[in-house]
Parts: structure tokens; C-alpha cells; sequence
């Protein structure tokens, strides 16, 4: 995740995308926040901080590490100690992110299967508890990563660069960290997510053809179904996010599963076809951390309402300047 990437596509790719996630996601926090959007506060607790946790592994990966690394080699930030925290804060960033989304996952699971559980668990309280032991979670699992880079280079008492460190081949317990991480990020939350809308797919499904049959009417007129309707916005939203999770995390599993037979290769250059799948894995990763808004934007008729509303807010100020008397 963390080597520098050489290029103008690179360069290119990672200022478009920081110029485009930082005020996308600032968006989606500030209308979620405000709660108008028509969700219940449990839903937009997640949806809020997953919104946060994907600007901070833009500012962490993107502005911190990738840009620097582009355009300003050999600034502070390629100094061993900030190159090290800098990697345990992209990975801290990066787990919560992707765990989020799976509770998240589990949260609708639980709110459309389990009716009984939802009144319990489906709630703003629990929200808040389950996103801070996550975020609590994913930064104190990621502490060994500030201990598994050694420096590139040492030039007037100075380390520069971050490089694997020899202790992550020769220990065992660092090769089963190492082994551990890339499983439960992103393959554990890959499986998880698709078993549980397998579930809720089989569910309403179910519950469809239920409610079908109850609510059919003798004289043969279609009734609406208020709830159905309901359920079926629920739905769209977390299909949405976890399809678009699901296919941008793709190429980061199948980089994963070409290192398991590739033991022992090493990159000759940014030209090898191993560094471009492992940079290409990364990017549409990274992509991920820009997509929520759009899709709230998207299925959400009143995220678009508050949307335009927010962007005309600034136009308004201006004419309402424009159109006072000046003061004497």
C-alpha cells in the first residue's frame, strides 16, 4: 500500500481523486449529520462514520503518502519514523473503513431478519458503540505496523524510506501478523458481506410473497405496501454500497491470492507486472473511499434535496450581500 508510485498516470489518478473525495465525503458528513435525509439515526451514525473513516484514509494514503511520494521525494514525511506512522495510520484508517461497512451490512441484516433483535440492536445507542469499538479496534491492532519497516537509507545519521524489515521473514509471529491482516482485510469482510445479503435476499424474498398473498385483494386491485416500500429504499442503499465495495476491493483479494503463489517474488520495478496489479488493487481500493456520496446521491431522493439545497446555500449568501443596502 505504502510503496511510492512513479508516473503521470499515477500522478494524475491520486491528485484527481484527493481533489475529488476530500470535499465528497466533507459533503456526506455535514447533510448526514443534519439528520434530514429521511434515515433513522442508526442508519446515519454508520453511513456518518464511514463517510469519516474514508476521508481519513484519503488524507492518510493519498495526501500524506501517495502525493508527497509523487511530486516531493525525499521530503520530511520519507523520513523512516513519519513513513512508519504514517503506514499504521493507513491501515488503522483503512480496517475501520471496511469493518464499518460490515457492521454496517450486519445492522440491515439484523433490522429486516431478526424483527425482535431489531428493536434492541437497531439503535443510535448501539450504533455509537459498535463504531467506536471498531475505530478503537482497528488502530490498536495496527500499532505492529510502526515496527515492521526498517530504513531504506541512512544518510547523515538520518533514516530515510520505510522498506520491510528482515524480522517480518525470519519471525514466525510477524508472518502470521502479516498473514493474519490480509485475511481479515478485505477476504473475512468479503465473505461476510455476501453471506449476509445472501441471507437477506433469501429473507425478503420470503417475506414478499407472504405479505403478497396477505395483502391480496379479492376484487384483484393492487394495494400499496408502506413498509415493502420502505424496506425496498433500505435495500437499494445497502446493495449499493456493498456491491460497489465488493467490486472496487476486488483486485486487492485477487492481488492477494497471486501473492500466495508467488512466495518470494520480488518487484524488479514499477513496470513489473507484479507492482502494477499490487498499485492497480490499490487505486481502486482508494476509489472506494469516494463512492458512498455518489450512491447516496443517487438512491436517497432527499440526500438530493439537501444536496442542492447545500450547494445553492453559498449562491444565496451572495445575492442576499448583493441586494442589502450598503450600511453608513
Amino acid at each position: 500500500m505504502h510503496t511510492p508510485p512513479r508516473g503521470l498516470v499515477y500522478a494524475i489518478y491520486y491528485t484527481a481523486l484527493a481533489v475529488i473525495a476530500v470535499p465528497v465525503n466533507i459533503v456526506a458528513i455535514v447533510i448526514l449529520s443534519r439528520g434530514k435525509c429521511g434515515l433513522s439515526r442508526c442508519i446515519s451514525q454508520y453511513l456518518v462514520s464511514m463517510a469519516a473513516t474514508d476521508l481519513l484514509v484519503i488524507l492518510t494514503a493519498v495526501i500524506i503518502n501517495r502525493i508527497p511520494a509523487i511530486y516531493f521525494p525525499g521530503s520530511f514525511l520519507s523520513i523512516t519514523p513519519v513513513c512508519s506512522f504514517s503506514i499504521a495510520l493507513i491501515y488503522a484508517a483503512r480496517d475501520s473503513s471496511v469493518w464499518l461497512t460490515v457492521m454496517f451490512t450486519f445492522d440491515r441484516y439484523v433490522a429486516i431478519c431478526w424483527q425482535k433483535l431489531k428493536v434492541k440492536y437497531c439503535t443510535h445507542r448501539t450504533a455509537g458503540i459498535v463504531v467506536s469499538v471498531v475505530c478503537t479496534l482497528g488502530c490498536l491492532i495496527n500499532i505492529p505496523w510502526y515496527f515492521l519497516h526498517e530504513p531504506l537509507y541512512i544518510i547523515d545519521n538520518v533514516p530515510w524510506y520505510c522498506k520491510r524489515a528482515g524480522i517480518r521473514s525470519s519471525f514466525l509471529l510477524w508472518a502470521i501478523f502479516d498473514w493474519i491482516d490480509r485475511t481479515m482485510t478485505p477476504c473475512l469482510p468479503f465473505l461476510l458481506i455476501l453471506s449476509l445479503n445472501a441471507l437477506t435476499v433469501r429473507h425478503i424474498l420470503a417475506a414478499s410473497q407472504a405479505r403478497k398473498r396477505l395483502r391480496s385483494c379479492p376484487t384483484g386491485e393492487r394495494q400499496s405496501d408502506p413498509e415493502m416500500e420502505s424496506r425496498r429504499k433500505s435495500i437499494v442503499l445497502l446493495f449499493a454500497i456493498s456491491s460497489c465495495f465488493i467490486l472496487l476491493w476486488m483486485p486487492y483479494v485477487v492481488d492477494f491470492l497471486v501473492l500466495q503463489f508467488q512466495v518470494g517474488y520480488t518487484v524488479t520495478g514499477y513496470t513489473d507486472p507484479r507492482f502494477i496489479l499490487r498499485e492497480s488493487a490499490n487505486m481502486f481500493q482508494m476509489l472506494s473511499c469516494c463512492t458512498n456520496t455518489f450512491i447516496y446521491a443517487v438512491t436517497q431522493n432527499k440526500f438530493r434535496e439537501e444536496l442542492k439545497l447545500l450547494m445553492k446555500f453559498p449562491l444565496q449568501k451572495t445575492l442576499r450581500k448583493q441586494l442589502l443596502p450598503p450600511k453608513k
